[in-house]
């Protein structure tokens, strides 16, 4: 691909502040008090949210992720469930099951934490793969199957998932279909010293505090407005092209045996999109693309490679990035 230059009516004019952006800020402001000193995380997380996927972190515990998860739910005013993956946990302990009611006569339905608006799967493949998979339904189509019937989750599900990367024993891998249903993979890592010394003098003296839940910042139907927002930002034929470039370039590196799927494309278009929206913009450049490459692909990407950021990066510099009508932030090639 060689290239390119498109001049393209929304190109040219970028809002100063949008009437979306108090509630971004109400947002970012609300996860940046939850985690401090992580803003690219909050910035990838709420892209994640915005782009109506589900994250998936790898990291060690202690980090802050179920902290995030709860601020999440509280700031979008919504349902916060919590599941503790362990080898005996049944798909009915998600998802939810029937009891029979020896008064009524009849059977009642007991809901599974699935039916909330973010979930919390802790230490995810620790589950065997038959609990692991009451997920796929849950996050793919936002419903679930119980007894013959099909029950609507919320239209803002979110699920939050986390692995530990060091301890292996008694893990169940996430299977490639599972990973694929995930938007993106996150690290949080430890915090810097500054951050972390702020950390400890925000719990001093402020425990009653530190228990109170915050006031939601959104509610869901602002959140599903934002959601839709994000869903029509402009992606020009160029910036697509562009994407597919790249999504070939997974399936032709030799170091790769699984490329981009093409739901993966379709998912790293939804996340550029809400990444240009947190930027303040109505239009996808290339560098959206490239700012959330490493996330989404890591997550999906099979093959014999110690690190996926080099090889992400290889990607990226093997196909040349198209030139836009506006002065792009940086340029790669």
């Amino acid at each position: 691909m060689t290239g390119a230059t498109l001049e393209h009516p929304s190109l040219r004019t970028v809002p100063d502040r949008c009437e979306h952006q108090p509630a971004i800020d109400a947002l970012r402001a609300a996860l940046n008090a939850a985690l401090f000193g992580k803003e690219q995380v909050v910035e990838l997380v709420l892209a994640c949210l915005l782009a109506r996927g589900h994250l998936l972190f790898d990291d060690l515990p202690g980090l802050g992720k179920t902290t995030l998860a709860k601020a999440l739910a509280h700031a979008v005013g919504g349902r916060f469930a919590r599941v503790q993956c362990t080898p005996d946990l049944l798909p009915t302990d998600v998802t939810g099951f029937s009891i029979f009611n020896q008064q009524s006569r009849e059977f009642e339905f007991q809901a599974g934490p699935v039916f909330s608006d973010v979930l919390l799967a802790d230490e995810i493949n620790r589950a065997t793969p038959r609990t692991q998979s009451a997920l796929f339904e849950a996050m793919a189509e936002r419903q679930v199957s119980i007894d013959g019937n099909s029950r609507q989750l919320s239209d803002t599900f979110f699920v939050i998932a986390t692995q530990n990367p060091v301890e292996s024993h008694g893990a169940y891998p996430l299977p490639e279909a599972q990973l694929d249903r995930f938007a993106m993979k996150l690290r949080i890592g430890y915090p810097d010293r500054a951050s972390e010394l702020a950390m400890l003098a925000a719990q001093v003296g402020g425990e009653r505090k530190r228990r109170e839940a915050p006031l939601p910042v959104v509610t869901p139907t602002q959140l599903r407005h934002l959601q839709e927002h994000v869903a029509g930002v402009a992606v020009s034929p160029i910036v697509a092209e562009y994407l597919v470039d790249l999504a070939q370039a997974t399936r032709c590196h030799p170091q790769v045996t699984l490329g981009l799927s093409p739901r993966g494309v379709l998912t790293w278009q939804r996340v550029a999109q809400a990444r240009a929206h947190l930027a303040g913009r109505d239009f996808v450049t290339p560098d959206d693309i490239q700012d959330v490459a490493l996330p989404v692909l890591e997550v999906r990407l099979g093959g014999e490679f110690d690190a996926a950021e080099p090889l992400v990066r290889q990607i990226i510099e093997s196909v040349a990035v198209p030139v836009l009508g506006v002065k792009s932030e940086r340029r790669k090639s």
